[in-house]
């Protein structure tokens, strides 16, 4: 019996590009879309641009998406890339080790331990387990990164209060808020599939009791909180802006990122000149060289207060 082979579409992009390409990627029937970068574990190109690997269930459904794409703005390069054999579908995991996310956050996935220091880790760091399974969010993306820290700065406010998590993912960010000291999560994503990973990743990190739960949009959120975190791109950030903000309490805070730096304006300006007037507190960005884990090349994170 021959293997079996799995066809992966690969298109070479640049940061600007990234995600209309990855949700053409999914209108075209991928079922999962990689991003490789400078900044993540198994590298993209060199020159600062982005590799996309779109995985296909079928090498039919893999040919048509690179002859819809081979004319499309943006797309410097596309090809399909088969697998044989199963065996890659772990291969990734000996590559994610226990890490620092924040000062106060060490993230592990369930097959390690954390056997001694972790570098960037302070005494006595929470430990959160994570398996991050098909979901966004193993916290080894700039964006993540990002948004947690300015959680980490802000845990003396954040303390007791309840937060919003908005398009989770994996969760990481609601059991980043939880492990800070937040008094309970709402954590909601589009993608079903996602959730059951979600509450394992509560079940381990014996947070399920402090973790609402559901698959849905922001139009099933109900009250508003202190605190509201949204690591969503912007093509989806920018028409829920209105109703995201709705959710913000008085006096409360809310945290966005997947912003490339290109769009910090330009988002910048749409969450400020909503009908609820927010104010920017801090600005987070991706630089070069920088000693900080957000400290890295082409994202922002953006934090607003309701006052």
């Amino acid at each position: 019996m021959s293997e079996p082979r799995y066809p992966f579409v690969h298109v070479t992009t640049d940061a600007e590009n990234a995600d209309a390409l990855s949700g053409a990627l999914f209108d075209l029937g991928a079922t999962g879309v990689e991003e490789r970068d400078e900044t993540t574990y198994v590298k993209g190109p060199a020159d600062g641009g982005v590799l996309l690997v779109a995985s296909f269930e079928e090498r039919a459904a893999a040919d048509l998406a690179v002859s819809e794409l081979a004319d499309v703005e943006g797309v410097l390069a596309v090809s399909v890339q088969e697998v044989v054999g199963d065996a890659w579908r772990d291969a990734w995991k000996e590559f994610y080790e226990p890490f620092a996310l924040t000062p106060s956050i060490v993230v592990r996935p369930p097959w390690r331990e954390v056997t001694g220091p972790v570098p960037g880790a302070t005494e006595g760091a929470t430990v959160l387990v994570l398996e991050p399974g098909r979901a966004f969010g193993t916290g080894l993306h700039a964006t993540t990164s990002l948004v947690a820290n300015i959680l980490d700065e802000r845990r003396a406010e954040l303390a007791g209060q309840p937060m919003l998590d908005a398009g989770c993912g994996s969760g990481i960010l609601s059991f980043v808020g939880l492990a800070l000291g937040a008094a309970n999560a709402t954590a909601f994503d589009i993608d079903a599939e996602v959730i059951d990973t979600v509450r394992e990743n509560a079940e381990r990190n014996s947070m399920s009791e402090r973790l609402e739960l559901f698959a849905g949009t922001i139009a099933d959120v109900s009250g508003t909180f202190p605190w509201v975190v949204a690591n969503i791109e912007t093509q989806i950030l920018d028409p829920m802006a209105e109703q995201l903000v709705a959710h913000v309490a008085q006096g409360g805070n809310l945290v966005l990122s997947g912003i490339l730096t290109a769009e910090e304006q330009r988002m910048t300006a749409r969450f400020t000149g909503l009908s609820r007037k927010l104010r920017v507190v801090a600005t987070r960005h991706m630089t070069t060289g920088g000693e900080r884990a957000y400290d890295k090349d082409g994202w922002v994170a953006i934090h607003l207060a309701l006052d």
